[in-house]
């Protein structure tokens, strides 16, 4: 076997040392490279599965081919082939290996996730945004100023205007939180080059946690289907260097953008955020009967 071995793991190696780049990252976007402190970690447990499950297929066809051709029924045979069953040290090597395979990937995937779930003590950057159909409304929080979106137009054949693209502006290297709020359905906060989506549920706030990394302008979506124009629920991700960050919050400012929108336009408040009014009002109604 470590004649066998050893040319095998040479010829894996000069196999993966001729793959391109995009290749190595398992034709992930090119623009997550260094995207935010996040992507390096997920990238290698993605390609690392890959790997893993290649092997296991390589040897799985393998076995599959071996024995179509070993057993195969020869000229002149005839009847069924001697059966082989219940060989103790097979059935347990084919029940332990995908056990172990599954528990590591559990395992090392809830590692990863738990590094993205963490929540910053002191974020140096929050914004709150809040998903609609169909487009985005942005609170820089720390800044008490707005971004309130409009739906995404199209050119007559079809693709997004850009002039009328949401943009959501984010310093570089500052720890960053996301807090994620719906008006109405259920959608999904995707920047596709950052590898991480998080829905954003009625009445229920959720969280994302980076470090933006690298300057430069990254494609937004929402991942959840939420109606007729989820398609063109786009937005952009800026992220830039500190003066002209702080540049942006003071145009938002001078155009009457101060403050922060909240619950106001949302036609869900009444369903998730009134029971206490209801509640009241219902008490006071009784007391007047009384």
């Amino acid at each position: 076997m470590k004649w066998v071995a050893a040319p095998v793991a040479l010829a894996a190696a000069l196999a993966f040392a001729g793959c391109t780049p995009e290749q190595q990252r398992g034709f992930l976007p090119a623009g997550s490279e260094g995207a935010t402190n996040h992507t390096s970690g997920i990238t290698g447990l993605w390609v690392t599965s890959w790997v893993v499950l290649l092997v296991v297929g390589v040897i799985t066809w393998g076995l599959v081919i071996w024995a179509t051709i070993v057993y195969r029924r020869r000229k002149g045979q005839t009847g069924l082939p001697v059966q082989l069953r219940y060989n103790m040290p097979i059935e347990t090597f084919f029940t332990i290996v995908p056990v172990i395979l599954v528990i590591g990937f559990f395992a090392f995937t809830a590692q990863e996730q738990s590094k993205i779930e963490a929540r910053y003590d002191n974020p140096e950057n929050i914004v709150e945004v809040y998903g609609k159909r169909w487009s985005w409304d942005f609170n820089y929080v720390n800044d008490d100023v707005f971004f309130q979106g409009v739906q995404v137009q199209t050119n007559s054949d079809g693709s997004a205007q850009e002039s009328t693209m949401p943009v959501l502006y984010l310093p570089v290297d500052k720890t960053t939180e996301i807090r994620l709020e719906t008006r109405d359905v259920i959608h999904s906060f995707w920047v596709v080059d950052f590898l991480y989506k998080k829905d954003m549920i009625p009445g229920q706030t959720n969280y994302m946690s980076f470090t933006p990394t690298k300057t430069g302008t990254f494609i937004g979506k929402c991942a959840e289907l939420c109606g007729e124009y989820h398609s063109m629920m786009l937005f952009e991700v800026k992220v830039v260097e500190q003066d002209e960050y702080d540049d942006y919050v003071e145009s938002l400012r001078e155009a009457g953008n101060s403050g922060q929108v909240g619950e106001d336009i949302n036609p869900n408040q009444d369903r998730f955020h009134g029971d206490e009014s209801r509640a009241e009002n219902e008490n006071q109604t009784n007391s007047e009967k009384n």
